[in-house]
C-alpha cells in the first residue's frame, strides 16, 4: 500500500516563491495599516521582497510540498 502523500499548504504556496538556485523569496511584514507614523525610508525598505532565513527554509519547504 503505498504512502500518502502530504498537500501542500496553499496559503504558503501564494506568499513564498522558489528561486532559481533554491532559496525562498517572501514580502516583509508590516506595510498594511497605520503608515502615517512610518518614515517614507522605513515605508520605502518594506516594499522590497527579502530571502527566508535559513532556520525557516527547510519548514518552508516542506509546507510548499517541493
Amino acid at each position: 500500500m503505498a504512502k500518502n502523500k502530504m498537500k501542500s499548504h496553499r496559503g504558503a504556496c501564494k506568499r513564498l516563491k522558489v528561486t532559481g538556485s533554491g532559496k525562498i523569496k517572501r514580502h516583509k511584514a508590516f506595510k498594511s495599516h497605520i503608515l502615517t507614523k512610518k518614515t517614507p525610508k522605513r515605508k520605502q525598505g518594506l516594499r522590497k521582497s527579502t530571502v527566508l532565513t535559513s532556520a525557516d527554509h527547510r519548514r518552508m519547504l516542506r509546507s510548499m510540498a517541493r
